[in-house]
C-alpha cells in the first residue's frame, strides 16, 4: 500500500462523524444591511463615534489651514495642490488613529467592564456547549505547530472543562514531505494525549481559496456539530482560561457572532520581531481599547484568535470568487475583513475583547 493511501486511511480514522452545515456563497453587490438592533451595542455609541471622528476632523482642518497658508505664500500651482491633497488624506488618517488611541488611553485609566461581561478576575463560567478549535496550517513545521496545540490542550485540561473543546488540525500543506511529517507528528501527539483526546486531522488535496476555503470546507463538513468555532493560526497560543471565557461569552450573548481578542507577540527571536513585540506591549492595548470603544458591536475580524458563532458564519460569510480580470479576480485574500462585514450585514454583533489576556502569537523563528 503506497504512502498516500496510508495517510488517507489514517485521516479517516482521525476524524469524527460528519455533521454538514450549508454555507451558501454570498453576493457582495445585492445584499442589504439588516436593520435589526444590536442588544450588545453601547447606548452612547453614536456620541462616541462623533467624538472620535469630530476630533480627527478638527485636527485635520486646523493642520490643513496651516499648510495651505504656507503654500499660498509661494503660489498655489498644480504641484502645490497635489501636495495639499496628499497631506489632507495622510494627516486625516493619523488624526483618526490619534483620537482613537486617546480614547483607549482614557478607557484604560477608567478600567470600565466589557459589555459582554468578560472579566479576567471572575470565576470561570461553566460551559454547556462544545467548541471546535480550528488550526489551519500550510507547509509549516508540524512539530512547532503541534507543540502550541499540545500546550493549549494541557491548559484547557487544567480548567477542568477540556472535554468541551475539540481540536481540528486543518492542513492545506502542498509539499509531500511536510505532509508525511504532519501525519507522523499527529500520530505521536495523539499517542501522548491518550485515546480520549479529541484531536482530529484533515489534509485537503487542493488548497482552493487558501485559508478561507480551508475553514469553509470544515464548516460544510463538520460545522453542524459545533455552536461555535475558534479560529487559530499556525503560530497562535491561547490559555485555557481565555478559551473558556470566550466560549462562555458566546453562550451568554445570543446576538454576537464574533469576539476578537488582542493577540500579543511572544518568543520573538529576530531584531524585527522583538521590536514588534515591544511595540505591541506598549501601545497595542491603547489602540485596541480605543477601537473597541467606538466600534462597539460593529467591530472587525483579524483572521485568528477569535471565536465565531458557526451557524451565523455559515449563513452569511460564504465568500464568492471575484471577477474583473487580473489582478482583481479570484479568491478574496483579505477574507477576514470581508467576513466581518458580511456578518454585520446579516444583523450580527462583532466585538473586540482587548482586555482579555491569554491570547498570543509567536514571533517568526530565527
Amino acid at each position: 500500500m503506497n504512502t498516500h493511501r496510508v495517510d488517507d486511511l489514517l485521516q479517516q480514522e482521525w476524524l469524527p462523524p460528519e455533521s454538514p452545515l450549508a454555507m451558501p456563497v454570498q453576493d457582495l453587490r445585492t445584499g442589504r444591511l439588516s436593520s435589526r438592533a444590536l442588544p450588545t451595542s453601547p447606548p452612547a455609541i453614536r456620541r462616541r463615534r462623533a467624538l472620535v471622528m469630530g476630533t480627527a476632523i478638527a485636527l485635520t482642518l486646523f493642520a490643513t489651514y496651516q499648510i495651505w497658508w504656507e503654500l499660498c505664500g509661494v503660489g498655489m500651482k498644480v504641484l502645490e495642490g497635489v501636495l495639499l491633497a496628499l497631506f489632507v488624506a495622510l494627516f486625516a488618517w493619523i488624526a483618526l488613529s490619534f483620537s482613537s488611541a486617546l480614547a483607549g488611553f482614557v478607557l484604560l485609566l477608567r478600567r470600565r467592564p466589557h459589555p459582554l461581561g468578560i472579566d479576567d478576575a471572575a470565576a470561570l463560567p461553566e460551559l454547556s456547549t462544545r467548541t471546535a478549535l480550528l488550526l489551519p496550517t500550510y507547509n509549516e513545521d508540524p512539530h512547532r505547530v503541534l507543540a502550541g496545540l499540545h500546550a493549549m490542550h494541557e491548559s484547557l485540561q487544567d480548567t477542568g472543562q477540556g472535554d468541551r473543546f475539540d481540536f481540528f488540525i486543518l492542513s492545506d500543506t502542498t509539499r509531500p514531505e511536510v505532509g508525511h511529517q504532519e501525519v507522523a507528528a499527529v500520530r505521536a501527539l495523539r499517542r501522548r494525549l491518550g485515546a480520549d483526546a479529541r484531536v482530529f486531522y484533515r489534509r485537503r488535496r487542493e488548497n482552493a481559496e487558501r485559508k478561507a476555503g480551508n475553514i469553509a470546507e470544515w464548516v460544510r463538513r463538520f460545522g453542524g456539530a459545533y455552536p461555535q468555532m475558534l479560529i487559530l493560526d499556525a503560530d497562535s497560543l491561547m490559555t485555557g482560561d481565555t478559551l473558556v471565557r470566550l466560549a462562555g461569552a458566546m453562550e451568554r450573548n445570543a446576538s454576537v457572532a464574533l469576539i476578537q481578542t488582542l493577540p500579543m507577540i511572544v518568543n520573538g527571536r529576530t531584531f524585527f520581531a522583538r521590536m514588534q513585540q515591544f511595540a505591541g506591549r506598549v501601545y497595542g492595548p491603547v489602540v485596541a481599547h480605543g477601537i473597541a470603544w467606538w466600534h462597539g458591536a460593529e467591530g472587525n475580524y483579524w483572521g485568528h484568535n477569535a471565536i465565531i458563532r458557526t451557524a451565523a458564519f455559515a449563513r452569511h460569510a460564504g465568500l464568492p470568487h471575484l471577477r474583473g480580470g487580473k489582478p482583481f479576480e479570484g479568491a478574496v485574500l483579505s477574507h477576514d475583513f470581508v467576513e466581518a462585514a458580511l456578518l454585520r450585514r446579516g444583523g450580527w454583533a462583532i466585538h473586540m475583547a482587548p482586555g482579555l489576556g491569554g491570547s498570543y502569537e509567536e514571533g517568526p523563528p530565527s
